[in-house]
Parts: C-alpha cells; structure tokens; sequence
C-alpha cells in the first residue's frame, strides 16, 4: 500500500453510484464513516440495532446533505436470526453491492449470551460478522471493486484464541474477551483475504483499526473501573475525534492502491491516533492454521457457507 502523507476524507474519490454496508452506522466511528461516504455520492445503508437511532443519525447527516442517499436497515449481529433476516431483503433490494464495512461492535460487558447461546463479544464481533459477509459475498462479488473492510483494534495484539473455550466458560474478563475478539476479527479478516485470493475473487479483504477513539464503545458498555478508565479518563486525554478514528477504515473502503490482505491503521505513536497507514498484524492473526481453524469453527456456529467462485 502506498500512503498518502495526512490523508484525509476529503480525498476520497467520487464514490457516486456505490453501494455501501455500514455495521453500527448509528454513531461513534460508524456514523462517522457513513457521513464521509455519503459526501462522496455513496449509497450508504445504515445497518443498526437501534432503528430510531439510525433514523436520527440520518436527518443528522441530510441536515447537512439534503440529497445524501441513505437508508436505515435493522440488525442485530448478537443474533444469527436478525443476519440472516437483514442479509435475505438487503440480496432482494441490491443484488449489487460494493463495499461492506463490519465496523459494529460491543467492548467489555459483563459476561452475558447472544441470542444461540454465544458469548456476547465473540457472537457480536465477530459471528456476526462472519456471517453477514458470507451471507452478502454474492452481491460483493457483483460489485464494482468490491471490498470487506473489517474494523479491530491494536487489542488483538495482547490476545490468544482459546480454541477450547471460545465461550468464555471456564473463564471470562471483559477486555480480555474483547480483545480476543478482535484477534477474531483479525484473523477473519485475513483468511477471507487467502480464500477470496485463491478462489480468483475480485473481492477484497483489507482489515482497519482506529486508534483510540471517543465512542460510545468507551463510554457506553463497560462496566466499574473499565468505564472510568476509558470513558471518563482516556477519552479527554487520548482519544481523537470519529472523524478522525474513522480514516483507516474510509482509507481501507475506497482509496484505490489498498491491496487485499491489508491492514491499515493510524501512523501516530503507539497507533492510538495519526493518519491512515500500514500497520503490523500479530503473528497469530497473521497465522494460517489459526485461521483455518477458526474459520471452521465460525461455519459451525453460524452455519453459514461461502459460495466463493470457482478459480478459472
């Protein structure tokens, strides 16, 4: 990848006829991301949990751009029932698509299950998404350099896969259930990049990380000292804007030299903010047993199956 010194969101390029995907585009990094694509002429569907929240986050950004092109679709990726739902009327409505940013997550709540009986984070971040991709890899592979751009963190750095205990059973701390997450979310991202690579796919697999960002990740969901820490603490010191958190994955989405298999995140100290730029992958992200193995274990939870195109 070649960077562009102090890249910014005004040199997207002229994203007029896209179709875009965008997880948790109600706020924080996803409302974000939205807003800047929309400015470009994306066709941006705000896919979120909380219907009313999006509507608002759309009369938010056509304040601003009366001829944005939005819509607000509902989903709840904590449940394997909503993706399906959300993916069967999102083919029926766009049988092309173009990008799909899985931008959506939770951080650091006390242990709970997702609707299959998962532990909140894993099903969340990352099943969730697994299976939205696969579900949406037709319309994808029908699009106009189409691109999965899935989001995770330098936390995925600091984890481990516990191919024993992905549920959280035997033991359980909330960031450190969100970090191993996120190392899903890496490796997922990765391995989609080998498959689609060697199925022949136009598609591209590019991961991003934000740095740290004021969200409603930070201030919302995690409980007792975490939320302290992050939210009260961290945000006013560390944290950058959305806007500014949300320009890896906007460089990711559209800019045209992102090669597949990318990972792209800010050029600051410690990642933690700074200008898109590529950054390192761990070693087990990175690892292809790891990911053939959590990719198997993924199609078993969700029981979905990628229709990746035969090799010519």
């Amino acid at each position: 990848m070649t960077r562009k010194q102090g890249w910014t969101a005004e040199e997207i390029p002229d994203q007029t006829g896209r179709v875009f995907v965008v997880t948790g585009a109600g706020s924080g990094l996803g409302l974000a991301t939205t807003r800047a694509l929309a400015r470009r002429g994306g066709h941006v569907v705000l896919a979120v949990r909380d219907v009313d929240k999006g509507r608002r986050a759309v009369a938010e950004i056509t304040a601003e751009q009366p001829d944005a092109g939005l819509e607000v679709r509902h989903l709840d990726l904590a449940d394997l029932d909503s993706v399906r739902a959300f993916a069967d009327r999102l083919r029926a409505d766009h049988p092309r698509l173009d990008v799909l940013v899985n931008n959506a997550g939770v951080m650091a709540p006390p242990r709970s299950l997702s609707a299959q009986g998962y532990e909140l984070q894993f099903a969340c971040n990352h099943l969730g998404h697994f299976a939205l991709t696969g579900l949406l890899l037709d319309p994808l592979t029908a699009g106009r350099d189409p691109r999965v751009v899935t989001v995770t963190s330098v936390n995925h750095r600091k984890a481990r896969l516990d191919f024993d205990d992905l549920n959280g059973e035997r033991r359980y701390s909330p960031m450190g259930a969100y970090s191993r997450s996120k190392l899903a979310n890496a490796v997922f991202g990765r391995e989609l990049h080998r498959r689609l690579a060697a199925a022949g796919s136009p598609v591209r697999s590019v991961l991003a990380h934000p740095g740290y960002t004021a969200t409603n990740l930070q201030r919302g969901t995690p409980t007792g000292i975490w939320r302290l820490l992050l939210g009260r603490i961290g945000n006013p010191l560390l944290a950058q804007t959305p806007d500014r958190g949300a320009l890896p994955q906007l460089y990711a989405a559209t800019e045209p030299t992102v090669a597949g298999g990318g990972f792209v995140g800010p050029d600051g100290p410690a990642e933690l903010r700074g200008s898109p730029t590529q950054v390192r992958l761990s070693s087990e992200a990175a690892d292809p047993e790891t990911g053939r193995r959590l990719w198997e274990v993924s199609e078993q939870l969700t029981d979905v199956r990628f229709g990746f195109p035969t090799p010519v």
